[in-house]
């Protein structure tokens, strides 16, 4: 049974027979513009849902855990995610506050991944998230914390037939 399941697995199709071309030499110095770029690239292409993305964690011991979530925004601050501080990600956060975002758009054969440092950001603009939720009913969650990843790396990853993936890398910073 493992033998064949196995087989199977590597008989799936990894890719889309067409794939964007990709060439470091010419993207911008800028990774939030790259990243906006990509992104936009997988709305036209109509990726569902472009903005989820994993986000991996580890707990005070460096035991990892990884989830999917909802990419709020990205500013000065960070890249915005956001959670229930009474959750895993959220104990996990307050013990060891680095994490990574890695986003995956199969069609397109892309992935991007952001890792850094994760700060709280103010119980107010929590609040407006909370409330900014589909189903908002006015109600409150004093637990609901909006986060910012502080990137000290990325790295755009373009898949190609070959084998031959590209990586472009930015950072550290």
């Amino acid at each position: 049974m493992s033998e064949s399941f196995r087989r199977m697995l590597r008989a799936l199709p990894d890719f889309p027979a067409e794939l964007p071309d990709f060439d470091p030499q010419l993207a911008p110095e800028d990774p939030e513009q790259l990243f906006r770029q990509w992104f936009d690239e997988a709305l036209a292409a109509g990726v569902p849902q472009p903005n989820a993305c994993s986000l991996a964690t580890a707990d005070a011991q460096g035991r990892p855990s990884a989830r999917m979530l909802i990419l709020k925004d990205i500013d000065d601050a960070g890249w915005h995610f956001a959670t229930s501080r009474e959750s895993r990600k959220g104990r996990e956060l307050a013990e060891n506050p680095n994490a990574a975002l890695n986003f995956f758009w199969q069609p397109l054969g892309r992935q991007v991944r952001v890792a850094g440092e994760v700060l709280e950001l103010s119980a107010e603009a929590s609040a407006a998230d909370w409330d900014a939720r589909p189903g908002a009913d006015g109600s409150t969650n004093p637990a609901w914390q909006l986060y910012a990843l502080r990137p000290r790396e990325l790295e755009f990853w373009q898949a190609r037939h070959d084998r031959r993936h590209i990586r472009h890398r930015y950072g550290p910073f």
